[in-house]
């Protein structure tokens, strides 16, 4: 399947926001704010009212963390060149086709993903699937029609890691994303953006396969339930009304159903930077030089004959060492690390949150649960930066997601605080107001 990048342009009074989604694994912050650049250039969209996220297909070109690659850098590379003006015109056409429309959403559920923390009994902590694991099912779906009820777009939002497809094919895919979105346009007609949730500790309940007839079949399901939920979705409500009671073989009750005018429904848009809890690391020259000798090692299984086991592990230790190298970096001796959090709400109900990471499915449902706006739907992988988020639970289980990341074990709870405090200064704040 083709590889998209999506726009939805909305505006409402001052107010105006694009939300902007990309089949793609990730952007590291160098790219990201590249391509944040080109749109605010080609479109005069300034920077806070952009909303840029990926879907985190694994099975794409690689779009971060270069540094990584050994082979076939050139290819990434002149990929990655051509998206920013290919991403900022898909803005620039959809502010080119601005028309009125009603908005509501709804929600569903569909079990395609499941908790992947599984303890194995000789391994600890592996990405498995944990069947009793916490998971987030929830099918979040926002519909926008024209004023005859036509629908324009529709934006679906689900978490689950695009992980269907494995190393045992080297085909580009968009994973379940793909045919969702085809699924959802088909059923309804418009355009579908798929908004990727909080999935850091959520795969497939099939996953790293080679089978591509695996992450069809998924996404089909969860298109289906999206579309299910979106024709249920009135956007122009009614009022029943009995009018009278027909003569016949049974008296039938007569109703007319008026339409009831929603109200206002403000946009509201809000960027903030929050300090999350930083963990503390090791000297930067001591995790470099490690990453050093575990890449020696790897380069030295590669050109040496070593087995396709001993390369695979050698190239994991590597690449994590690296991480860690990267992290300290950047963030050694700091008490906390700046992060971006967005919030785009829309009249009384609608709220879209998004982060930059990985947070974990147990921090979206708790801000969901504590918002003021019944339809709250939380994104990671958003307007540039990595790092997994874990749970204290999780940092106290340990794992692969509390090692590669370069926050402490309260940094989800102050994400979730902070992105509640966010959702209801602007649920009480007049129309108009920024934050």
């Amino acid at each position: 399947m083709p590889f998209y990048a999506t726009a939805l342009v909305l505006e409402s009074g001052e107010e105006r926001a694009a939300i902007v989604e990309a089949d793609a694994i990730g952007f590291d912050t160098e790219w990201t704010e590249r391509i944040l650049a080109a749109i605010t250039d080609l479109t005069g969209f300034p920077r806070r009212q952009i909303r840029f996220s990926s879907s985190h297909t694994h099975s794409g070109p690689n779009t971060f963390r270069l540094a990584t690659i050994s082979e076939g850098l050139d290819m990434a590379l002149s990929y990655l060149e051509s998206l920013p003006h290919r991403i900022a015109s898909a803005v620039w056409q959809a502010g080119r086709n601005l028309k009125p429309v009603r908005v509501a959403a709804g929600q569903g559920s569909c079990d395609i993903n499941v908790n992947r923390r599984f303890r194995d009994a000789g391994h600890g902590i592996v990405v498995g699937r944990n069947w009793s694991g916490p998971a987030n099912r929830a099918v979040g779906v926002v519909r926008f029609d024209d004023l005859d009820e036509r629908p324009v777009a529709t934006l679906l939002h689900y978490a689950c890691h695009g992980t269907t497809m494995g190393w045992q094919t080297q085909l580009f895919t968009p994973d379940f994303p793909g045919p969702a979105r085809q699924v959802v346009e088909r059923e309804l007609g418009g355009t579908c953006l798929f908004l990727q949730g909080a999935c850091a500790n959520l795969t497939p309940r099939r996953g790293f396969t080679g089978d591509c007839a695996v992450y069809r079949k998924l996404g089909t399901i969860l298109g289906l339930e999206a579309a299910r939920v979106a024709w249920n979705i009135e956007t122009l409500p009614r009022d029943e009304r009995l009018t009278g009671v027909q003569a016949s073989g049974a008296p039938i009750a007569i109703y007319e159903d008026a339409p009831v005018d929603p109200g206002p429904q403000p946009l509201r848009v809000a960027q903030r930077s929050i300090a999350l809890p930083a963990r503390k690391f090791d000297p930067p020259e001591e995790l470099e030089a490690r990453a050093a000798a575990l890449r020696s090692r790897m380069n030295s299984l590669r050109n040496e004959g070593g087995s396709p086991d001993e390369i695979r592990a050698a190239t994991a230790q590597a690449t994590q060492a690296g991480w860690r190298a990267e992290y300290a970096r950047n963030y050694y001796g700091r008490e906390t690390i700046p992060w971006e959090l967005m919030a785009i709400t829309i009249g009384s109900s609608i709220a879209l949150v998004s982060v930059p990471g990985e947070p974990f499915t147990e921090t979206a449902m708790e801000i969901a649960s504590r918002s003021p706006y019944p339809h709250t739907f939380v994104s990671g992988y958003s307007n540039g930066g990595f790092g997994y988020i874990p749970t204290a639970q999780a940092f106290a289980e340990g794992g692969y997601e509390t090692e590669a990341t370069p926050f402490s074990a309260t940094a989800a709870d102050v994400l979730a605080g902070e992105a509640v405090r966010l959702l209801r200064e602007m649920a009480a704040a007049p129309a108009g107001r920024q934050h």
